[in-house]
């Protein structure tokens, strides 16, 4: 990435939007071209009194900007194009006493700066059904997911291949060797290394190395297996099932399982089986989900840092409820009001509890977390399209503290093409 200041940001987004891709122009690289503009205004408070913590809360405001620009590919045997993505963050309010939140970078000062960006960008090449972009990446994969709950994505940087050269059949490859935090900017990369409870010894790595495989069975059922490696830290093995089943008109249940197995690379400890399962039943706008996740071994989850766990108890505020030999479950409710003629609102409400595992301190650990999502979507009108979001949590534990805390989420999606 390259490292620029407010000013220059806006300047770089300009110049992929209008005028570096003309430059590339060819018929289909610009015909199957997408952009997007999304506006993100974010404001997050986090109230630590309870835990006795010495900053007794952590409250932004930011404005968040990110241009994704997507190409099409050349024409002939062999297709090439371009991606790029812009990002901007903007301060609208903190102060030394309350950074902490991740929207903002925190400065050698103690102060966030008034603006952070950056620009990514990826070189493509097609083969048939087969895809290599080499640069600026994002993922959702069980092994590797990054970060976007935040004014900025997690993002990383390195070579991917997907391959659906098979029907149903979905491959994916790839040698990552940079990381760059949601709350980083510029030329700035935090080292890639281990996070998770317990785990202890590992290295900064040089390369996150990835393959998985995906495979369709019809509309209902999807299987994978996945496989991830930090480097001088752990070994990952994961496989997932998802199953739809049609109960008639509006009616269906979902299952979602999960396993993973991580071993030890390296000098670390790594040592975990994760067990997850969730199934939700759904009825005209309902939707009713439990899940059990179960842990084994002598530490906790492993994952790359700054990154989301794929747990199905991970949540908005705990450790994923996944130390060592712990055992929760979580009970899930939402509802989409377009059933009784309100599209555009939603609500989820959830209550998940862990226990079974040691404190450092000695002795049981347990921990509980309520969350309740409120969202709505304009439908129509000169601010259609306009999303808001309301996000709250609570969460306890005699382990890693309290803490009670509100996220408002105002967005828009501009297509520019």
């Amino acid at each position: 990435m390259l490292k620029t200041s407010s000013t220059t940001g806006l300047i770089l987004i300009s110049l992929v939007s209008g005028c570096l891709i003309p430059s590339l122009a060819h018929a289909d690289f610009i015909k199957d071209s997408k952009a997007t503009l999304e506006l993100r205004n974010y404001y997050m408070n986090s109230d630590n009194r309870e835990s006795g913590a010495s900053q007794s809360k952590e409250d932004e405001w930011a404005q968040g900007f990110l241009l994704n620009y997507q190409s099409g590919f050349t024409e002939g045997p062999v297709g090439f194009g371009l991606d790029a993505l812009g990002l901007l963050g903007l301060k609208l309010d903190s102060s030394p006493d309350r950074t902490g939140t991740t929207l903002l970078p925190v400065g050698d000062s103690g102060r966030a700066p008034a603006d952070y960006s950056s620009l990514g960008l990826a070189a493509k090449a097609r083969f048939s059904k087969t895809t290599l972009k080499v640069g600026t990446l994002t993922f959702r994969q069980p092994t590797l997911q990054s970060h976007n709950d935040r004014l900025l994505p997690q993002t990383f940087r390195g070579t991917q291949l997907v391959s659906e050269e098979i029907k149903g059949l979905s491959l994916n490859l790839g040698h990552l060797t940079e990381n760059k935090l949601r709350n980083q900017s510029g030329s700035e990369n935090d080292d890639m290394t281990m996070s998770g409870k317990q785990v202890k010894g590992g290295q900064v790595a040089d390369h996150f190395d990835f393959a998985g495989a995906t495979y369709k069975w019809n509309k209902e059922l999807t299987t994978a297996y996945n496989y991830g490696h930090l480097d001088q830290n752990y070994e990952q093995h994961y496989l997932t099932l998802a199953h739809v089943l049609p109960l008639g008109k509006n009616q269906s249940f979902k299952s979602d399982l999960r396993f993973a197995r991580s071993t030890h690379d390296g000098e670390s400890n790594v040592d975990n089986s994760a067990l997850g399962t969730m199934f939700t039943y759904s009825l005209n706008g309902h939707s009713l989900g439990a899940a059990y996740q179960k842990m084994n071994g002598k530490t906790g989850f492993p994952f790359v840092n700054g990154s989301t766990a794929y747990l199905v108890n991970h949540v908005l505020l705990s450790n994923n409820f996944a130390q060592a030999d712990e055992k929760s479950w979580q009970l899930r409710y939402d509802y989409d009001f377009s059933a009784i003629g309100l599209p555009g609102l939603w609500v989820m409400s959830r209550y998940m509890q862990g226990d079974n595992y040691e404190r450092a301190a000695g002795g049981a650990g347990k921990e509980w977390e309520r969350d309740t999502d409120i969202g709505y979507t304009i439908q129509s009108g000169p601010f259609k399209d306009v999303g808001f979001k309301w996000r709250n949590g609570t969460y306890r534990s005699n382990s890693d503290g309290a803490v009670d805390e509100n996220r408002l989420i105002i967005s828009y999606i501009i297509k520019l093409m």
